[in-house]
């Protein structure tokens, strides 16, 4: 963005904050923040009626990907979880007027701190720190798994009869539409289609609670970030997901995102929820969140190799596969060995 592109930006996006909050607004500062290929995020130094105030405005990448939420869906969800008590940015206003910006985009508080977890897992503190924050992220999962579905507010969101069920079926339509037939994730997906647990409570959850999701500072959790894949099902796939082994970035035996053990998360969950994790079922969704992240891979390569999205990114995530399934087969064997 050009430096009069810029002005213009600004000028445009205070003039809209001020009708729309109904006090004067000055954006004195705005610049692009890195990372996120699927969203953009702006930092915005606002002064509200004189006083600084530190924002951000969210909106969508032009390679938004087709699962993720537009930004007026993204923003319904922030504001519930945020009403519900969550660690997470608090909703501001909200801008579908294409005058404005070009796509829809939504404002919200900025917080301090690092996601990037490659980082955290090497700070020389994580020994000390990383428990507590693991316990801190296994509460605020149990919180948001308080919110039952359905919700009035979030009635854009599917209900699924059998979420377990349904994640087979949606990573199954996408290999086929990528044509790509791979016998590890066949043979996953038999048997998680065989063995697909019953979920007695269908909650909102998070769908990508991981590092990289969630911002700390000096050890301490201040937001839980992108709320664009949450959905209603089962709240084990949250816990799944977060102690896959793709997200310990080298620290394989703290299985808790590389921060804490295995036990130590679930345990602060089972207190924080008051309930009984199944441990067979944690495991089935540690095996579907693997496989979730190899199918992901496959269609980053693809975006890459076939679609001619020229990307190293795009290129190295496709070059992950060869060790999920070297994961998926240890999950698929700890799963049901006697096969």
């Amino acid at each position: 963005m050009s430096g009069d592109d810029a002005s213009d930006a600004r000028a445009a996006v205070a003039a809209w904050l001020a009708a729309e909050l109904g006090r004067p607004v000055e954006v004195t500062a705005m610049a692009r923040l890195g990372g996120g290929a699927i969203q953009e995020n702006w930092a915005l130094d606002v002064e509200l009626e004189g006083v600084p105030e530190a924002w951000v405005l969210r909106t969508d990448a032009p390679s938004q990907v087709a699962v993720s939420w537009g930004k007026v869906e993204e923003f319904k969800i922030l504001r519930v979880v945020h009403a519900a008590g969550l660690t997470v940015p608090r909703p501001i206003a909200l801008c579908t007027e294409p005058s404005v910006w070009s796509r829809p985009f939504y404002v919200m508080t900025r917080h301090p701190g690092e996601a990037r977890g490659r980082l955290l897992v090497r700070d020389l503190e994580v020994d000390r720190w990383g428990p507590p924050l693991v316990a801190r992220l296994a509460r605020e999962l149990a919180l948001l798994h308080r919110l039952d579905a359905p919700l009035e507010s979030l009635a854009f969101i599917d209900l699924p009869d059998h979420p377990a069920l349904a994640r087979v079926a949606e990573y199954r339509g996408h290999l086929d539409e990528l044509r790509i037939a791979n016998p590890v994730l066949s043979l996953a997906l038999d048997l998680l289609a065989a063995r697909a647990p019953s979920t007695p409570r269908r909650t909102l959850i998070h769908a990508d609670f991981r590092l990289g999701n969630v911002l700390v500072d000096a050890g301490e959790l201040t937001a839980i970030l992108d709320w664009e894949f949450a959905a209603f099902g089962d709240p084990l796939e949250d816990l799944g997901w977060f102690l896959g082994r793709f997200w310990r970035f080298g620290r394989w035996s703290a299985e808790a995102g590389g921060l804490a053990s295995e036990q130590a998360f679930v345990e602060a969950y089972q207190q924080a929820a008051g309930v009984q994790v199944d441990t067979s079922a944690l495991l089935y969704w540690q095996l579907m969140g693997t496989v979730r992240w190899a199918v992901i891979a496959l269609q980053q390569a693809a975006r890459h190799f076939v679609d001619g999205e020229l990307s190293l990114e795009l290129a190295l995530t496709g070059a992950v596969l060869p060790q999920l399934e070297w994961d998926i087969l240890d999950l698929v064997e700890a799963l049901d060995g006697d096969r």
